[in-house]
């Protein structure tokens, strides 16, 4: 891993933000090859999915739409100790979803007047579950129940087919789609499921959605960029990133198992460590060393580690790292600290932070509860993980009576007025004409 000296430096923020270690140019190429490929599906719909399944997943001649009976042998072939596993990560994502739906609340304006806030869940949502490098039934979990919680009436689910796998998606993201009860289920993947959602392809029977979520690589989350104002999209959950923040108290073994833990998923991904000990940073680099040389998947996680993405940056105090952090943003951020649950409140932009050496991000890859399709790319310092919310709108709902607008009567026609918007002011005064006396009946 390359190493970043920031000490001995005062940064302004732009400056610290120019420091930070990121893959630009990979991310670049991805929207621009992402854009074209979400473009050729919505021209060519399902022939264009089936060209770009042979390309990409050596593929061909699959049942895009999943036959119901794929999902059920899925199901009855699914190991008992990873189905308990599902079941328990169901239930925890479960309970904290329902923690994200607002309660409705009516504001009393005055006597006749009040504003009603609900929040509405949209009518469809399509989410997308990545494959092939790895297989992740935790992000069945972590897309579908938030959506259901919200109220979801219509979900779809998409996912890459495996030639390994008889062309089929992987068995276990279909037995976690069916334990969830979703079963309109799609062999598709990358940018141009992203884009049959959006779109909708007629020939498959596959409605555009409202809101697309879920994690995925570069391409996929540029894709999201590329259908934004068409659909609704959570964050672009992109390839992975984990910022440590460590001080000497700190375990270099944990460090390292923890930057590789998220290395190894991708070639992209980002493992970034922050510290003010020049000890804990030499210490570190020996440990991820070693241990890149003997996880399963080395090459992987070696290059990972290599790119320009992934660093050990050295700072002077915790000052410094704080900044460092807020500025990067990270997916995920990881505080060992000798005070770790203290200073937790001083890290502002984060997908999640994980506190102390006992909650690693492995921990809410799968069972904390908490959601792991979490932003990438710095958007953490504006935009928040999946959840619950991600499916809903808010919505105001008026109902003022005639005395509650005749109280306001005055004060909208002098504002409609200044602003040379004479025809709202109209619209007012236009309830308060007088109204005409019928005509008298004849003989009266």
């Amino acid at each position: 891993m390359q190493t970043i000296d920031l000490r001995g430096r005062s940064l302004s923020t732009a400056e610290m933000l120019a420091a930070v270690p990121r893959a630009t140019a990979a991310r670049a190429e991805a929207l621009a090859t992402a854009t074209a490929i979400v473009e050729d599906v919505r021209v060519r719909g399902e022939e264009a999915l089936r060209e770009q399944a042979e390309r990409f997943d050596r593929v061909t001649g699959h049942a895009i739409r999943v036959p119901r009976e794929h999902l059920d042998e899925a199901l009855s072939n699914l190991d008992p100790v990873i189905r308990e596993a599902i079941e328990k990560a169901i239930a925890r994502v479960r309970r904290a979803s329902e923690a994200q739906v607002p309660a409705p609340a009516v504001t009393e304006i005055g006597p006749g007047a009040r504003i009603r806030q609900r929040w509405q869940p949209v009518g469809r949502a399509g989410v997308y579950i990545p494959g092939g490098k790895a297989v992740y039934p935790s992000s069945v979990i972590m897309n579908v129940v938030p959506a259901q919680v919200a109220g979801v009436g219509s979900i779809a689910l998409a996912s890459p087919p495996q030639q390994q796998d008889g062309d089929r998606v992987h068995p276990t993201i279909l037995a976690a789609a069916a334990l969830l009860g979703v079963d309109e289920v799609y062999a598709m993947g990358g940018a141009g499921a992203i884009g049959a959602f959006a779109w909708g392809v007629e020939s498959l029977g596959l409605e555009p959605v409202d809101v697309v979520t879920g994690p995925g690589n570069n391409f996929v989350a540029s894709a999201k960029r590329a259908v934004a104002g068409v659909v609704g999209t959570d964050s672009e959950a992109g390839a992975t990133e984990i910022l440590v923040v460590a001080d000497e108290t700190a375990d270099p073994e944990l460090l390292a198992a923890d930057l590789i833990s998220q290395a190894e998923h991708d070639e992209q991904a980002s493992a970034v460590l922050v510290t003010d000990s020049a000890a804990l940073a030499e210490a570190v680099q020996a440990r991820v060393a070693a241990r890149a040389e003997t996880t399963r998947h080395r090459d992987r996680v070696q290059t990972a580690l290599a790119g320009p993405q992934s660093a050990v940056v050295l700072v002077d105090d915790r000052e410094a790292a704080v900044a460092f952090s807020n500025a990067y943003a990270p997916e995920h951020l990881e505080l060992h600290l000798r005070d770790a649950a203290e200073a937790a409140d001083l890290f502002t932009s984060a997908g999640a932070v994980f506190v102390g050496e006992d909650s690693p991000v492995s921990l809410g890859d799968y069972l904390a509860g908490s959601n792991h399709v979490l932003p990438t790319g710095g958007q953490a310092r504006y935009a928040p993980g999946l959840g619950a919310y991600t499916f809903l709108r808010p919505q105001q709902v008026i109902e003022y009576d005639r005395a509650a607008l005749a109280e306001v009567r005055r004060s909208i026609v002098a504002l409609a007025e200044s602003e040379a918007l004479p025809a709202h002011g109209e619209a007012i005064e236009a309830r308060f004409a007088a109204v005409a006396e019928p005509a008298a009946s004849a003989g009266a």
